[in-house]
C-alpha cells in the first residue's frame, strides 16, 4: 500500500508548498540495496573517558567496514551516523560530554541518518551510582528517537553480563543499528548476552549469511510473509514457504519466485510441527529457522465478544506456535533459530484487541521462556513486534484511523513489509548468536508501546 501524502509532500510543487504551510513531511527512509555503502556518510565515534578503549576498538572494526570514522564533533561534515559508547561509564556526571558532544552533531546529521548507544544493562549488584547511569541510557536513546528529524533514527545496544564489545553479536547488532535494514526500527535498545559465535565471527555483514542453511516461514504466501521468505532467500537461505491450502496459488507464486518449497499445511493442526521438521528434512536435509509469521484478527470490543473471535485468534496466534514449538525442542536440533511475529497490541494493547493483544503478548512470553531453553543447545528465540505495516490488511482500516496510525511513530509513517523481514532475517543469522528472548520492535518508534 502507498502513503501517497508521503509521497506528495517529498516531490515537486506540493513539496514547496508544504514546507511554506510547515505540513508535517515523513521522510523517504534510506532502506538497503545491494552495493550501497554501510552509511550516508562519516561516522562520529564518541565516548567517556572510561570508555575510551572500547571506543577505540570499535572505531578500527568500523573502519574494517569501509567507514570513515571521525572522533571530533567539530569536523565540518554531513555525519552518516553517530556512535556513542558508554560501556564503562560508571556515574551519572560521566555520560555529560559525550552526550553532548553527539548532540552538537546532530543538526548535521545526514537524512536517514544513525544514532547509536553501546552501553551496558544495570545488574542486580550494581551500585546505586553504577546502576542510575546504566539505566538511563535507555530514557536517553527512546527521547532522543522522538527528537530527531529527516527519517535518522536512535537506537541501543546493550550489552549482558560480561560480555565485550568486540564480541560479533555486538558487532552484528551495532551493524544492523547503523546500517538501512533499520530504516523503521527506532528507539529501541537490544541486548546482547553471552554466545559462542566463534565460527561465524567473519560473517558479519557478508552477503549470503545464510547460504547452506534452510528457513520455513508460515504465513508466507502474502504480505509480511511474502517478503520474509523473499529476504531470507535473498541471504542465501532455502526457504519453506507454509501457508493454509486455499492460499496455495499464490504459496507457490512466493516459493517459486525465490526457489523455495511449499508445505499446504494448517499450522493448528496437531501434528503440525512434525509435518515442518520432516518436509525440511526429507526435501533439504536439515532445518535451522523457523518464523512464526501466520496470524488473524478478529476484532471486537470485548463486550461484544463471542467463542468465534477469540478462540480462533489464540488457537492460531499463539497455541500454534507453542505447539510446533514443542515438537522442534523435542528434535534437539543445534543451533536453531526461531522468530515469532508480536505485534506492539501485544505490548501496549488496542482497542477490540484483547483476544489479538492477549495472542501477541503471549508470543512475547513464550519467546523469553523458549530462548532459555533453546540456549542449552546453542539456539535463540526473539520476537519483532511490528507497529503501524502498509499491507492489505492496513489498508482497509477506515481512512482517518489509518491517516491517525501513519502519522503517530516518531518516523511520521507507516513501515514496509520488508522493515519486518529486514528485522527476521538479522535475528535468524548466526552472527545474532547472543540475541535471546528478545523482542525488537519494528514500529517506527510508535506512540503505543513506548
Amino acid at each position: 500500500m502507498t502513503d501517497r501524502y508521503a509521497q506528495a509532500v517529498n516531490s515537486g510543487f506540493t513539496k514547496t508548498l508544504a514546507k511554506k504551510l510547515g505540513l508535517p513531511r515523513p521522510a523517504i527512509l534510506r532502506r538497503y540495496r545491494a552495493g550501497d555503502p554501510l552509511t550516508a556518510g562519516p561516522v562520529l565515534v564518541v565516548a567517556d573517558s572510561a570508555s575510551k578503549s572500547d571506543a577505540d576498538a570499535l572505531s578500527q572494526v568500523l573502519l574494517g567496514w569501509d567507514v570513515d570514522v571521525r572522533r571530533d564533533a567539530g569536523d565540518d561534515v554531513r555525519w552518516g551516523a553517530v556512535v556513542v559508547v558508554l560501556t564503562e561509564a560508571a556515574e551519572p556526571t560521566a555520560v555529560a560530554e559525550p552526550l553532548l558532544a553527539a548532540g552538537s552533531a546532530l543538526r548535521r546529521l545526514a537524512g536517514s541518518g544513525r544514532v547509536v548507544t553501546v552501553s551496558r544493562a544495570p545488574g542486580e549488584s550494581d551500585a546505586p551510582a553504577l546502576a542510575a547511569t546504566r539505566q538511563g541510557v535507555d530514557a536517553v536513546v527512546r527521547s532522543l528517537g522522538k527528537e530527531l528529524r529527516g527519517g535518522a533514527t536512535a537506537n541501543g545496544v546493550v550489552l549482558v553480563d560480561d560480555v565485550e564489545v568486540g564480541h560479533p553479536s555486538v558487532l552484528a547488532t551495532l551493524r544492523f543499528f547503523v546500517s538501512a535494514r533499520s530504516a523503521y526500527v527506532d528507539g529501541q535498545l537490544l541486548r546482547v548476552g553471552p554466545a559462542d559465535t566463534a565460527a561465524v565471527a567473519g560473517a558479519i555483514g557478508r552477503d549470503g549469511r545464510l547460504e547452506g542453511q534452510v528457513a520455513v516461514v508460515t504465513g508466507a504466501a502474502r504480505g509480511i510473509g511474502t517478503a520474509i521468505a523473499r529476504t531470507l532467500a535473498r541471504d542465501g537461505a532455502t526457504v519453506v514457504c507454509v501457508d493454509v491450502p486455499a492460499a496455495g496459488e499464490a504459496l507457490a507464486a512466493t516459493a517459486n519466485a525465490i526457489g523455495g518449497t511449499t508445505l499446504q499445511l494448517d499450522v493448528t493442526a496437531d501434528d503440525a510441527g512434525q509435518r515442518i521438521l520432516d518436509h525440511a528434512r526429507e526435501r533439504h536435509g536439515r532445518l535451522d529457522v523457523v518464523v512464526h509469521n501466520a496470524g488473524i484478527t478478529r476484532d471486537k470490543l470485548l463486550a461484544n465478544m463471542k467463542p468465534a473471535q477469540w478462540e480462533p485468534v489464540v488457537a492460531v496466534n499463539l497455541a500454534a506456535q507453542l505447539r510446533i514449538n514443542e515438537t522442534l525442542l523435542g528434535a534437539g536440533i543445534e543451533g536453531l533459530r526461531i522468530v515469532s511475529l508480536a505485534s506492539t497490541s501485544g505490548i501496549a494493547g488496542n482497542k477490540g484487541q484483547t483476544n489479538y493483544g492477549f495472542s501477541k503478548a503471549g508470543v512475547i512470553g513464550h519467546t523469553r521462556a523458549t530462548g532459555r531453553l533453546l540456549a542449552a543447545t546453542g539456539g535463540t528465540a526473539n520476537a519483532v513486534a511490528p507497529g503501524f505495516i502498509e499491507t492489505d490488511m492496513t489498508a482497509r482500516i477506515p481512512f482517518t484511523t489509518r491517516e491517525v496510525a501513519r502519522r503517530l511513530p516518531s518516523l511520521a509513517q507507516g513501515g514496509q513489509p520488508v522493515d519486518v523481514a529486514e528485522a527476521i532475517a538479522f535475528l535468524a543469522s548466526p552472527e545474532a548468536a547472543g540475541v535471546n528472548g528478545q523482542v525488537l520492535r519494528v514500529c517506527g518508534q510508535h506512540l503505543v508501546g513506548q
